[in-house]
């Protein structure tokens, strides 16, 4: 029954996944995430704004990371903040047990850190429709 309902779970979610934009599912899986999200080379704003991207996708399809009690959306919009005052740390609040808590980032990081969970959330939609059925009992793996 377990099997039955996880199953049809994941097929459904990849049927959902052809209605939206393949390419980008496709473009995603070829992104070297280290050169995509260097902010040496490609400055806060290229890599906030291909967090921004992808993270609209991740969000279609309802992955979109979680680290420590902060989304990747609340990394963006901080980070965005931060680098349009020239600030040096990123500071981002949180929730947890109903208390307001805080985690300080350098500015650099910050925005690698939203760029990086952005582009792995896709790729790893990408990665599952590949390869979920060498998670199903006796179908690829021997116990």
């Amino acid at each position: 029954m377990k099997k039955y309902t996880l199953t049809s779970i994941i097929l459904s979610a990849g049927l959902g996944l052809s209605s939206l934009s393949a390419a980008t599912l496709a473009d995603a899986a070829n992104i070297d995430v280290a050169k995509v999200c260097d902010v040496k080379a490609n400055g806060i704003e290229g890599v906030l704004k291909t967090a921004a991207e992808y993270n609209a996708l991740a969000k279609k399809l309802g992955v979109e990371f979680k680290r420590k009690g902060v989304t990747t959306s609340q990394y963006i919009t901080d980070t965005e903040a931060a680098a349009k005052t020239k600030a040096k740390e990123v500071i981002l609040k949180y929730k947890k047990k109903g208390k307001v808590k805080k985690h300080t980032f350098a500015t650099t990081y910050a925005a690698w850190r939203a760029c990086s969970f952005a582009v792995r959330a896709v790729q790893q939609v990408n990665e599952a429709e590949k390869t979920w059925r060498l998670a199903v009992p006796g179908d690829g793996f021997k116990f």
